[in-house]
């Protein structure tokens, strides 16, 4: 297996300055990950209960043994029921960080990068049906629908005809071949790989990841304690748009006039970090 590089907390500082970190009260990490922003809330006194559907990444955070640190494999639409499990009712504080890892990116057998060649899973956890079943089996008007509205992709309608067309001769079963299937139909581009959108779309799908976001906010406001905040990290415009006007309608104190995003600096030194953007918010007192 390849070397993964560790995982780089994208806005750690702001993220931490907007939780407020208070010793002893708890604070649930809805992404745990690679437990970057965790580490600096343990350190800053807090307890965190740590969610992540990937039980690779569950594996691992266990196996860091932090103090302070309670990990649950689940999906953060499941913010309830993990937190009833463990007793707590309220929290100070809750984390989302919605970027795919560094270990999604850069491990080829799970399937997430166009420039590794891997099986087409896609899957943060182990349920549903994999990017490879969803490329070969749905009709072509839903998988057009899909890179469309997932993948903001303008060239969606010629891409979903070449993934019929293609597919209709042999099953598409590997990154790289579906990868080389977009820049068959579409051809290079100046700003990024032709194949970046199509991939988003399907990593989207596969996971309703926009579903599982919307049901974590609604949650995220009733388990939040007064004066609790909210703090959540996302890197393209539909996340954005739906954290956005959900905190505009959620009733609580918005913090972030205008998103947070990352330094020059930072993203010279983390390049996955530029298309970051942070939204916090309060639960006022009764």
């Amino acid at each position: 297996m390849e070397a993964i590089t560790q995982h780089i907390p994208v806005l750690y500082q702001e993220a931490l300055d907007l939780l407020r970190v208070e010793p002893g009260k708890v604070y649930v990490d809805a992404t745990l990950g690679g437990a970057g922003h965790t580490r600096g809330i343990l350190e800053q006194g807090g307890l965190v209960i740590g969610l992540d559907q990937d039980p690779e990444a569950v594996q691992r955070a266990r196996a860091l043994g932090l103090p302070g640190l309670r990990v649950y494999q689940a999906n953060f639409r499941r913010l309830k029921d993990v937190l009833a499990e463990t007793g707590v009712e309220q929290v100070a504080g809750i984390l989302a960080d919605l970027g795919v890892s560094s270990y999604h990116l850069e491990d080829p057998n799970r399937g997430f990068s166009y420039q590794k060649e891997g099986p087409l899973d896609m899957r943060m956890g182990q349920e549903g049906p994999t990017a490879e079943e969803v490329v070969n089996r749905l009709p072509l008007e839903e998988l057009y629908r899909i890179l469309r509205d997932l993948g903001e992709e303008k060239q969606a309608w010629r891409i979903a005809k070449a993934i019929v067309a293609a597919r209709e001769k042999a099953p598409i079963r590997t990154t790289t071949e579906l990868a080389e299937v977009v820049r068959r139909a579409v051809g290079f581009r100046k700003a990024g790989h032709p194949a970046r959108k199509t991939f988003q779309a399907l990593r989207m799908y596969v996971n309703d990841e926009l579903g599982a976001l919307a049901d974590f906010l609604a949650q995220a406001k009733e388990v939040l304690a007064p004066g609790g905040r909210l703090v959540v990290i996302t890197f393209h415009s539909l996340e954005d748009r739906l954290v956005k006007h959900f905190l505009r309608e959620s009733g609580l104190r918005v913090l972030t006039k205008k998103p947070l995003s990352p330094s020059p600096a930072e993203v010279a030194k983390n390049p996955r970090a530029r298309s970051a953007k942070l939204r916090a918010a309060e639960k006022e007192a009764a």
